[in-house]
């Protein structure tokens, strides 16, 4: 079936639970490495709130941006929410380009969007000198963001799961900016060496990754997926 993915079950991504402190997640991660954070936040009443029912009812009249799915995502569609959820929302095709395939995530609207986002308890970690930004999205089946880069951030899965790819500032992944996740992983990940696999793990519902600045990384979603990210700019 189109968009349909194993799951690779090798996670090299760090983990951590919620003993982890703040001072040691400055001291280990913030400014170094990626970690998963399990147990930190309980955002149960959050997911409640994102079903495909509620989503519907709360805001399938509003429009939705959507952007492409390469690594630049210049161009830009607004449609009604739910078009986007009844039509756009499939797996995605393994030959299409990702400037031809449409991705929800980011661009939201927060004055129709914000009192869904009020009710989001973010990780409870900060990098000194930044103010969060959220970014929420749903995609299909075998979607995601080919390898680019950015400030810091987390991401938490809310519905699904989520396979992402990380190499740090100074290993420049080898790949094609409109070239999807999925044909990536078909094509260019089974010819890569050990040493020049990027780290890897795949989110469930209620786990947070942490990625620090500038660091490379692209996403698959493995299931129709829910989830939300705090920029840190």
């Amino acid at each position: 079936l189109a968009g349909t993915v194993p799951e690779e079950p090798r996670c090299t991504v760090e983990r951590a639970d919620a003993s982890l402190t703040y001072s040691l997640f400055l001291q280990r991660f913030a400014f170094s490495r990626p970690v998963i954070l399990g147990g930190v936040t309980d955002n149960s009443a959050f997911r409640a709130l994102c079903t495909r029912e509620q989503l519907l009812a709360a805001f399938g009249p509003f429009p939705v941006r959507l952007s492409t799915a390469n690594t630049y995502s210049y161009r830009k569609v607004d449609v009604p929410f739910q078009e986007y959820v009844e039509q756009l929302l499939k797996p995605q095709d393994p030959a299409r380009l990702g400037s031809d395939t449409l991705y929800f995530f980011g661009d939201n609207n927060f004055t129709e969007w914000g009192p869904l986002f009020q009710r989001y308890v973010p990780p409870p970690f900060r990098i000194p000198g930044t103010s969060p930004a959220y970014s929420f999205g749903i995609a299909g089946s075998g979607s995601g963001v080919p390898f680019h880069w950015h400030g810091p951030g987390f991401s938490e899965v809310i519905f699904g799961r989520k396979r992402w790819f990380l190499y740090p500032p100074d290993k420049t992944p080898h790949f094609h900016p409109n070239e999807t996740t999925l044909a990536w992983l078909q094509h260019t990940y089974p010819t890569l060496p050990p040493a020049q696999r990027p780290l890897e793990c795949t989110l469930r519902p209620g786990e947070v990754l942490y990625f620090p600045d500038r660091w490379w990384h692209a996403t698959l979603n493995l299931d129709t997926s829910v989830f939300i990210s705090t920029f840190l700019g």
